[in-house]
């Protein structure tokens, strides 16, 4: 669908106007900038025009850029208008303003040019027409702008009812593009320049340069204003068309340029021949400076590039119409102010080595923010920097740029950039400028745009996540922001670049930055997923500085978790028990108040139809949000009313997708809200000291609102899980550091109270401190404490008091100080597991030589200190020991488990241990080893256990254990003090903690000392406390997954499942050898602990994480993907629910990894008891139940478990002892089914290892059965398989989605018992083979059998054409493709076509890809090394599956197999012909963007190199070329057909090939081995060329399809077949009846077995177009190469005929041309007598025949423009006349080897010179005639004008020089003089054309030689006059200075006869009458 805008402007009626002649201009700027009047008004005041302007706005909807200027001008007969006498006024022209098919009346007041302004008004009715136009058999597309999806038709509108509704359902959504890649891929820019028009200039020669990507190519230069070329240029991989004026002896000058940006967004890639409107770079106000015709293709992978076609009458095109104007042309400067207020939270930047020594030497803190921020610019490639230490800039910067005035603009950005004076980058943000699709301006805040980049932490050493500053990945760490604002003017340009920002904007700015407090809590409820447990874990929560531990800008802030321990799951991973008390972190902070709009971005995001939120009344509402505020309402707006419209009108739930999909896009798109002055919330896991991973979650997702519901974040309050990652993660998230469940709320401070609704458990605060304690000399005090304090933080290096803390602002004290130790911290190296083994190390040692001894520590750890002896350890409760004590043989030591070792000073122990021992061993140990189980989950964590709190360590900062042993010399307890809210009551009031708790005080020396450090480490710790919590059952199905990557080199995995759910994780069994396992597992979770409320684990489960590993015996286990299931959750596990396994997407790194068929639910195994239940029980009963509940006493975890475990689901029948299935129900519903297997053979197989495949065999896999072929014993000599039907009885699911695969593994059988795979192959979708065995079918291959004694007597079989037969084979292809003036009378002779497939043969839908009887299937071998190559195929297999269902009752009998009838699988010996025809748009290879293409056909190891006959420089070459070779199939079945690149020096290069599988065509039903004709002829152009008569053939089909034989009458008369009955008169009636009967037509019984086949769906004579690929691009396309292929089995007899594909030769003509007068003409010259006058001469060519330039003689001395030769001209040229174009032929430089053959039009230039004896001769004009279309000469010259060149397709009429044959008359001849054309003279010509044969009958000579005939010219009759001065000094007296000077002459003689006596006068006479003998000499 296109759509065509018209503008209408009428103009009504003025008043009050003080001038008499009036005329009205409009202009619209749009696009085009185009200019039209009214008619003038004489002498009125109030003039009336009534008139309507038309502004074709060709298919550009306006927009609110957009508008009419109208100018009131006085007429002036002669001289300019008076433009000044009235302003302009302008009507903007939105669309919303002016809808379609309506009219808006504007009244505006014009103010007169002068003061005080005189006002008066004009009315002006503005309307805009839109016309749909639909073509007919064209696809139906969308409208690509947004805009118009919104469009309403109006009653009364085309193709709209007079209700108002539309007649037919039209999409009113964008057409969806394909998804693209996530790989680099290639791309091909192909650029055509086909020829040039009104280029401006006299006698100039052009040459279009193309410049893509760097790449420039240059086209021939040519001659005259209207330049043919016709030439392609190839780019790979935005173009610029430049055409150049060319000089020899001087640089070129530019003409005009046209820039297009490349992009996919055209319709098909592609501009085909569009006239592209050429202007000044420099000068874009300037206009047009002529036309260039192209065409331009962007290929991509998958594309194919349209088919031009030339029209026919191309002469003709609107330029108008097919217009694109470049951006030059309707670009307007604007200027973009950006200014930079202020930056602020800028990081530490400079080094701060010398600080730090200071600091060490006793020096002071000067507290410096070493920061010296300045910022910098960039635009459009332009920067600007700006260096100020000081962070308020308060400047403004000015950036010129050109914008365009439509809706669509070229992407331009602004970056600024913030850096320190070192050349640190802070950070780096980007603003697009572009306009949006509603076309405002572009505009930006006030508004703070954030600084992302690495962490803030900043040391002397480098920063491994510098690139991060540079937005080269996420920003991981706030690094500030800049307070900025954009405006733009149009038609503003200044000079100065920066400036400073006056005080006014300053303070109109600082409404802007006012600040609101924000509350943000966040509840961790999980951390799981851990890969190792390290170092304790702590996580820290940051909103811009705000919550940053190592930022001392804010106050101290409880932004940081306590530090906690990982513990073991029992499976995989490791977690952190935080078990009834999660950590809560509280932050406050200040920002701007931006609700308006993350409501709206919220709203958005919950697709509500609400309205989006009310902006007014906001005080920082900035320009930008209205803006974004339409964009937003209209698109909402246009969605619903799709929605409606789909509601109404919808009948197919599939065909809504693709609108629905689209909706949804349009929708992510408007939720991008730029001024976001709000960070973003950052989590980042520490370990230890060290940054570990972060998380970065936007504000809004969390953000409180009052609005709405809707308003308010996705997850205010509500648990999220979050998927942390690495910093710059080079594995893209192939591992998970960690899975957060964690629960956020952020909001105004006013807003507090509002928190208490979303908050679950109680908040506890605490105060909290560390005593530290060491033994020295075996008693424990503070004497041996080095670096650490009494009382002390966690890490004990801040001194803390009890009596110095201080309970916040409205908290007080709630009870005493209590020790309260940590017990996320006390887990022992045994914790989570359910096996454990103890080990301890027995030490001995000796002198060299002596007696072993114990050690001085005779038993310690692995890291030699000291450790329990082995007796004295104990087992821990709820724990059994399995053995005794042993040492452990599994390890390099000697029978009795010793190990040897010797010292090296100054280590005290061995580095190194050996088995043996040696004299020099001084050393040895022992490792014992007792392993023990766990048996029941004791309580460890009572508080009677814990004692006096105290926590051991071997050593200060080792890890901490609950019990004493004897190596520990630390230790310390942990002190609490819990606090309550004073004041308010509920959660919220834990916002007020800010601050530390600790104040400054003065150490004994009267110092402060550590006050920063202190402020950090005493802030307040909060947890949520859960009072009670629930358990769950969880069951997760893992059915089987697909399409798994090889991560072997065996071509294949071995996965299985790591699943984790929370806290815990198990792993299913491992399937060996396969990328499609079937697990068919179910993994139980019993008891699941989880706190908070059952029905917000509904509404929000956590999710199963599936993470797929590949088992290898050596190394570790490689990871394959991962991917994510919620499970269903029933609180009530007596729901009647059932969980659906559905298939969920792996990923890996980023990409597609497969696909998981998994289900899961979690059941709640407590049965809460609410009061509702109350009314069953008496009141004691209810409150004993309720005492249950409260207390968790062991009775009421008895009695829940006893009366829910009723309620699970049964278990799942067992496949082992711990390993469950998925149970009914659940599992796929299956059914049995046969699926036969066509095996037909292997074909190119590779070789593995270096050897080559010799026995291969095929294994088939499918649904868990197997079933192998028999070995293929020389693949060489047959590589199909003997046997080749296989038959598998499986179990299948009835749902497709459910099926399983089908897996092909090839073994090859190799010496001593090999089998490696060599190749597989897995076919994902059964569908398209399943099939009703009881349906009898076609499906089965043309059989190749024939009787042996079959003759074939086709007379002679290559009989040469009848001489008076005018038509060959070409044009049998020229009227098959529709081009009926090149086909001559070959289709009045009654002659048939064929058909010209546009692809390929085996793409045709009709043939099914010629695998009916069976298919290619690719096989892959190897691991997935690198992630962006694709896998490498190493072999075919030949084959086929039918899949059809089998009954369960033994007593049915099976259904018929459908692999009955089968050719035989021998090789068979065939004759191949390759008809090669022509070859269209190949890819150039030389550098002149040309090839020398030639043919190399490959047939297995034969093949034909066809060099000789290789075609210079062209990309469109005709071969018509026939090859014929002989191969045995399917040994030989490719037939590789490659084009080359003729080299005469270097080696040829190949510019592409295509592969036929002959094999298919050999075995396809569909008769592919040659094509059935029209007709059956047995003499002509289309004699019968097959091996076997139309009879045969038809006989042979009913044997193979099982029907009965064909019952044919002798004389062809009847015909039975199939059911139906065929009789001669029905084909002469349907066939015949409208044609010519000609003479070589077979027998009729042949001719009507034909006409059978031909409805029969067989293959029909035909010629395929293939697409050539490279190596190189293998996914481009190189070129087009037209053929068709003949394939002759030899058992079947002699082939038929070779058919003569030679291509035509072009026809010699010449044109005549006598050149008879010229008048007119200029005169140029000027005399030395001052007379006017020119030498006047005629030169006249060709196009393309430069070299062939010829000139007549001259016409000297011309006074009044005439000239007089009868001259004649003679062009001898080559012509194609079914083509209508000219052959030219030759070198295009004198070393190039070979002739360049052009096809251009057939035009004739001639020019009118004046000759110059001692300069250039001087051009006077030209005309340039077109013999096709020629201009009709004017029978006088005084009706011959300049408008005859103009008016073509008006008044006159052209014809055709060809058919004409001969004109005569008079022409005019144009100049260009100040942009104009002008009359330059006139020229009497008779023109003439004749063939070779006409020219020899009537011969002519050039000029006026001989033979000077048909007709004689005789010499010109020209004036006296007419002479060069130079070489006549007697007629140089006589007519130039006689006839000037006469009268002076006459007058000097009689003077001197008066002076002179009598005598002196006869003197003279007698010596003028007898001179002197010697003067006579």
């Amino acid at each position: 669908r296109y759509r065509k805008y018209i503008l209408f402007i009428v103009k009504s009626l003025m008043h009050d106007l003080i001038t008499t002649d009036l005329d009205l201009t409009a202009y619209l700027f749009q696009l085009t900038g185009e200019k039209k009047k009214t008619k003038a008004i004489d002498k009125e005041l109030n003039p009336v025009w009534n008139e309507i302007i038309e502004f074709d706005l060709k298919g550009t909807p306006l927009d609110s850029s957009s508008f009419i200027d109208v100018v009131v001008k006085d007429y002036e007969t002669i001289g300019k208008d008076n433009s000044e006498l009235l302003r302009n006024t302008v009507v903007e022209c939105e669309r919303k303003k002016i809808p379609p098919f309506r009219a808006l009346v504007v009244r505006r007041p014009i103010a007169l040019m002068e003061k005080p302004p005189l006002y008066i008004y004009i009315y002006v009715c503005v309307c805009i027409n839109l016309l749909t136009l639909l073509l007919v058999g064209e696809e139906e597309k969308g409208v690509d702008s947004d805009e118009d999806a919104g469009d309403v038709a109006e009653p009364g509108a085309p193709g709209v009812s007079p209700s108002g509704q539309p007649k037919k359902m039209v999409r009113t959504t964008r057409k969806r593009q394909r998804t693209l890649a996530n790989k680099p891929q290639d791309f091909q820019i192909r650029i055509r320049v086909i020829e040039g028009r009104q280029l401006p200039g006299n006698n100039i020669k052009p040459v279009v340069k193309v410049s893509v990507c760097g790449q420039t190519h240059r086209t021939r230069i040519r001659r005259g204003n209207n330049p043919f070329f016709d030439e392609v240029f190839w780019f790979l991989m935005c173009p610029s068309d430049f055409v150049y004026n060319a000089y020899s002896l001087r640089a070129d000058s530019l003409m005009g340029e046209f820039k297009v940006i490349c992009g996919v967004s055209l319709t098909g890639h592609a501009i085909t021949r569009k006239w592209l409107l050429l202007s000044d770079p420099d000068d874009s106000i300037s206009g047009a400076r002529g036309y260039l015709n192209v065409s331009m293709f962007i290929v991509g992978t998958g594309d194919e590039p349209p088919v031009e076609k030339r029209e026919t009458n191309e002469e003709q095109d609107d330029i108008e119409s097919n217009l694109l104007l470049p951006a030059g042309v309707a670009l307007r400067w604007a200027t973009l102010s950006l200014k930079i207020y202020r930056a602020e939270d800028m990081p530490q930047m400079d080094d701060a080595f010398a600080q730090t020594v200071k600091n060490i030497f006793g020096g002071t803190d000067d507290k410096k923010n070493l920061v010296d921020p300045f910022l910098e610019v960039s635009f459009a490639g332009k920067k600007i920097v700006e260096k100020n230490a000081n962070p308020e800039w308060n400047q403004l910067i000015h950036l010129q740029s050109l914008l365009q005035s439509s809706v669509s603009h070229d992407p331009s950005e602004i970056i600024i950039i913030c850096s320190s004076s070192g050349g640190e980058i802070e950070g780096r943000v980007i603003l697009d400028t572009t306009e949006s699709e509603v076309g405002f301006l572009p505009a930006f805040g006030p508004c703070y745009v954030n600084l992302y980049g690495s962490p803030r932490e900043f040391t002397g050493l480098p920063d491994p996540y510098e690139d991060l500053n540079y937005g080269k990945g996420e920003g991981v760490a706030y690094r500030g922001r800049v307070l900025i604002e954009l405006s733009t003017q149009l038609d503003d340009k200044t000079d100065k670049k920066v400036e400073d920002i006056s005080n006014d904007d300053i303070l109109v700015a600082q409404k802007y930055q006012r600040r609101r407090k924000y509350s943000l809590c966040a509840v961790f409820h999980s951390a799981c997923m851990l890969q190792e447990p390290g170092e304790p874990i702590q996580f820290e929560v940051s909103i811009g500085n705000y919550g940053n531990k190592l930022d001392s800008t804010c106050k101290p802030l409880a932004s940081t978790t306590q530090f906690s321990c990982a513990v073991f799951d029992g499976n995989h991973y490791y977690y952190l028990p935080w078990a009834d008390s999660k950590p809560v972190v509280i932050l406050t902070s200040f920002w701007e108040d931006i609700s308006h709009r993350s409501d709206a971005v919220n709203i958005i995001l919950y697709i509500s139809d609400r309205l989006l939120p009310d902006l007014e009344g906001k005080p920082n509402l900035t320009a930008l949000d209205i803006q974004i505020k339409n964009l937003r309402g209209k698109t909402m707006a246009s969605v619903k009313e799709a929605a409606i419209r789909m509601r109404e009108e919808a009948v197919d739930v599939r065909a809504t997708m693709p609108d629905i999909e689209d909706w949804l896009e349009r929708l992510q798109q408007i939720t991008e809200e730029p001024q976001n002055s709000m960070p973003d919330v950052i989590i980042w896991m520490l370990r230890g000291e060290k940054r570990v991973a972060y998380a970065r979650i936007p504000a809004n997702q969390v953000l409180y609102s009052t609005h709405s519901e809707q308003a308010v974040g996705k997850y205010c309050g509500r648990m999220q899980s979050v998927f942390m990652q690495y910093p710059m993660d080079k594995n893209k998230g192939l591992k998970i550091p960690v899975q957060l469940r964690v629960n956020m709320w952020l909001g105004l401070s006013a807003h507090e109270k509002n928190f208490n609704s979303f908050a679950e458990g109680t908040f506890s605060v605490y105060a909290e401190m560390y005593e530290n304690q060491a033994q020295v000399f075996g008693k424990w005090g503070t004497t041996g404490l080095v670096g650490r304090h009494k009382f002390s933080d966690l890490t004990g290096k801040v001194k803390l008091k009890q009596e110095r803390f201080m309970p916040p602002r409205s908290w007080e004290w709630e009870g005493d100080w209590l020790i309260d130790p940590e017990r996320c911290l006390l887990t022992e190296a045994d914790a989570g597991h359910s096996e454990f083994t103890d080990e301890v190390y027995q030490n001995e040692t000796r002198f060299p030589g002596g007696e072993w001894k114990p050690a001085a520590e005779p038993f310690t750890d692995v890291n030699g200190e000291k450790a329990q002896n082995p007796q004295e350890i104990e087992c821990p409760p709820g724990w059994i020991w399995e053995d005794d004590w042993n040492f452990d043989s599994n390890r390099a030591v000697d029978e009795k488990g010793w190990e040897y070792g010797v010292t090296i000073p100054p280590d005290d122990k061995p580095r190194s241990w050996v088995a043996a021992e040696k004299m020099y061993h001084i050393h040895r140990r022992k490792r014992l080893v007792r392993p023990r189980r766990k048996i029941s989950d004791t309580p460890t964590t009572e508080k009677k256990d814990i004692g006096d709190g105290w926590e051991y360590s071997s050593l200060i900062g080792w890890k901490f254990h609950r019990k004493e042993r004897s190596s520990d010399t630390f230790r310390r307890r942990r002190w609490r003090r819990k606090m309550a809210p004073a004041e308010r009551v509920g959660a919220s009031a834990i916002f007020n903690l800010e601050g530390a708790l600790v104040s400054p005080f003065i150490d004994e020396k009267g110092s402060k000392k550590d006050t920063a450090k202190l402020f950090g480490a005493s802030t307040p710790t909060v947890f949520c406390r859960f009072d009670k919590s629930f358990i769950y059952h969880l069951r997760v199905y893992v059915y089987q997954a697909k399409n798994l990557l090889p991560m072997d080199k065996d071509s294949f995995s071995d996965p299985y499942v790591h699943v984790s759910f929370l806290h815990v994780s198990k792993t299913t069994e491992i399937v060996k050898s396969s990328l499609n396992p079937i697990w068919d597992q179910t993994l139980i979770f019993d008891d699941i602990e989880i706190y908070g409320d059952p029905q917000t684990i509904a509404h929000n489960p956590p999710s199963v994480v599936l993470e797929v590993y590949d088992n290898d015996q050596v190394g570790k286990d490689e990871p394959m993907g991962r991917c994510t299931c919620p499970p269903v959750v029933k609180l009530n596990p007596a729901t009647p629910l059932t969980p659906k396994l559905l298939w969920f997407p792996i990923t890996m790194k980023g990409r597609n990894a497969g696909e998981m068929l998994v289900a899961a639910e979690l059941l709640l195994k407590d049965k809460v008891v609410y009061i509702l239940t109350c009314h069953v029980f008496s009141p004691s009963t209810c409150f004993n139940l309720l005492q249950l509940k409260l207390n968790k006493n062991q009775k009421r975890w008895q009695l829940n478990e006893i009366a829910n475990d009723d309620n699970l689901p049964l278990v799942p029948p067992r496949r082992s002892e711990n390993l469950y299935m998925v149970p009914q129900g659940i599992r796929p519903v299956v059914q049995l089914t046969a699926v036969e297997i066509l095996a037909w053979g292997l074909r190119n197989m590779k070789a593995y290892q270096l050897a080559a495949v010799s026995s291969p065999s095929l294994i088939v896999e499918c649904g868990g059965q197997t079933v192998q072929t028999a070995i293929i014993k020389n693949i060489k000599k047959n590589p199909n398989f003997p046997g080749s039907v296989l038959f598998l009885k499986v179990l299948l699911p009835k749902d497709e989605i459910y099926t399983p695969p089908i897996v092909l593994k090839v073994i090859d059988h190799r010496p001593f018992g090999r089998k490696p795979v060599v190749g597989q192959c897995t076919i994902n979708s059964l569908e398209e083979f399943r099939c009703d065995p009881y349906i009898s079918t076609t499906e089965v291959a043309m059989s190749a059998k024939a009787p042996r004694d079959v003759v074939i007597d086709m007379g002679d079989r290559m009989p040469s054409p009848s001489k008076q037969d005018t038509v060959d084979w070409w044009s049998k292809f020229y009227a098959s493709i529709n081009e009926h003036e090149k086909c001559g009378p070959y289709l009045q002779k009654g002659y048939d076509t064929l058909t010209v497939f546009n692809t390929e043969l085996e793409a045709v839908p009709e043939f099914r890809g010629l695998t009916d009887f069976c298919t290619t299937f690719k096989l892959q071998r190897g691991k997935t090394e690198d992630e962006d190559e694709d896998p490498s195929v190493v072999g075919e297999f030949k084959g086929s599956f039918r899949v059809y269902p089998l009954s369960d009752d033994p007593n049915v009998s099976d259904p018929p197999r459908q692999f009955r009838e089968l050719p035989e699988s021998c090789p068979q010996e065939c004759l191949v012909r390759i008809y090669i025809i022509r070859c269209r748009d190949l890819q150039p290879k030389d550098n002149n963007g040309m090839c020398d293409p030639y043919i190399k056909i490959s047939l297995g190891k034969k093949m034909i190199d066809d060099r000789d006959h290789y075609k210079p420089n062209t990309l469109n070459p005709e071969f018509g070329r026939v090859f014929e070779l002989n191969g045995y199939i399917p040994q030989d079945k490719d037939l590789k057909i490659s084009i080359y690149d003729y080299d005469l020096l270097s080696a040829d290069e190949k510019v592409g090939e295509t592969i036929i599988d002959l094999e298919n065509r050999l075995l396809s039903r569909f008769g592919s081995h040659c094509g059935i004709p029209k007709s059956y002829c047995v003499s002509g152009v289309n004699q019968w060329r097959d091996q076997l008569k139309p009879s045969q053939i038809l006989q042979n089909l009913a044997r193979m399809r099982g029907t009965p034989a064909p019952q044919i009458a002798d004389d062809g008369s009847f015909l039975s077949f199939g059911g139906r009955e065929y009789t001669q008169m029905d084909i002469t009636l349907l066939i015949e009846a409208n044609k010519t009967i000609h003479p070589h037509l077979g027998p009729p019984k042949e001719r009507i077995c034909l006409h059978v086949l031909r409805r029969q769906g067989l293959v029909p004579e035909h010629v395929e177009t293939r697409t050539l690929y490279s190596s190189y691009q293998p996914t481009l396309s190189q070129g087009k190469i037209q053929m068709w292929v003949e394939i002759f089995p030899k058992s079947l007899g002699i082939p038929g005929p070779l058919c003569d594909i030679t291509p035509r030769k072009p026809k010699k003509y010449f044109l005549r041309v006598i050149v008879w007068n010229t008048t007119e003409v200029i005169l140029d010259e000027t005399s030395i007598t001052g007379e006017n006058m020119s030498d006047i001469y005629v030169k006249g060519w060709m196009p393309g025949m430069e070299e062939d330039k010829q000139k007549s003689d001259v016409h000297f001395r011309s006074l009044d423009g005439d000239g007089n030769f009868n001259w004649r001209f003679v062009f001898g040229f080559d012509y194609l006349p079914a083509e209508q174009l000219c052959m030219v032929s030759r070198k295009e430089h004198f070393w190039n080897l070979d002739k360049t053959e052009f096809r251009i039009p057939p035009k004739l230039i001639i020019q009118i010179w004046d000759n110059d004896k001692f300069s250039l001769d001087d051009y006077l004009g030209t005309v340039e005639l077109d013999m096709l279309h020629l201009i009709p000469p004017a029978k006088t010259p005084e009706k011959c004008s300049l408008s005859m060149l103009t008016q073509t397709g008006k008044n006159l009429t052209p014809t055709s020089l060809f058919s004409q044959k001969s004109v005569r008359g008079w022409w005019p001849c144009a100049m260009e003089e100040d942009g104009k054309k002008i009359l330059a003279g006139k020229v009497e010509m008779t023109l003439e054309v004749l063939e070779e044969k006409e020219a020899e009958e009537r011969p002519a000579g050039k000029g006026r030689d001989e033979p000077n005939m048909n007709p004689k010219l005789d010499p010109p009759n020209r004036p006296d006059t007419s002479f060069l001065w130079f070489t006549n000094p007697c007629k140089t007296m006589k007519f130039i200075i006689w006839r000037r000077y006469k009268w002076l002459f006459i007058g000097l003689i009689l003077l001197i006869l008066v002076i002179l006596e009598p005598a002196e006068i006869v003197f003279l006479c007698i010596f003028l009458y007898f001179p002197p003998p010697k003067i006579l000499e």
